[in-house]
């Protein structure tokens, strides 16, 4: 079985209640590092680092400008910038045009997790209202990479778990629980 390092996530409507539920599912020793692009309002409080730290088991940050990527954190892209992974695994920050309509926006930490990870990346596709993120996961897919996607019937906005399918990027659809399940074997899978 493979072995992956490092997981990204995009999400967007609906992405706070799909989040603790598949966060709230890894354990305390859960290694692989997760990025995540989650659709925010630009002036967004951390008030959801917070809370998600509360729901979690494990470290959950806003991703800091030349920060070095570690096993067992969760990442989120800060409000109004757009999170890019260097090839010496730290991350950068950009205000570049909003692409898609939105900064952060989930195909630019998707193209850039390519670059660094190559085909030794999951990324996955939640429950969001447009089609960010369907050209970053094919292109995930087209890398070698892992390539998952939420349910769209079980997604309280089917429109981006649609065009991620839609695009051919999608190697599985899956309910978020089967998601987190499968992220938790491939976990211990590289512990072996």
């Amino acid at each position: 079985m493979k072995k992956y390092k490092a997981v990204v996530i995009g999400v967007s409507a609906g992405g706070m209640k799909v989040l603790t539920r598949l966060l709230s599912m890894l354990p305390e020793n859960f290694s692989l590092p997760l990025m995540i692009v989650q659709h925010l309002h630009p002036s967004q409080s951390g008030f959801y680092i917070r809370y998600f730290n509360e729901k979690c088991a494990l470290t959950v940050k806003e991703a800091d400008e030349k920060e070095r990527i570690q096993a067992g954190y969760v990442y989120f892209a800060p409000p109004n910038y757009h999170l890019l992974i260097e090839e010496d695994h730290s991350f950068s920050l950009s205000s570049d045009e909003k692409v898609n309509f939105s900064r952060p926006s989930i195909d630019v930490l998707f193209e850039s997790a390519v670059d660094a990870y190559h085909s030794d990346l999951i990324g996955i596709i939640l429950t969001g209202a447009n089609n960010d993120g369907a050209s970053g996961l094919q292109l995930i897919k087209h890398n070698g990479g892992l390539t998952l996607v939420q349910n769209p019937s079980e997604a309280e906005s089917p429109t981006m778990p649609r065009s991620a399918i839609a695009a051919g990027g999608a190697d599985a659809v899956l309910s978020v629980e089967e998601i987190g399940n499968l992220l938790i074997r491939l976990d211990k899978n590289n512990k072996r």
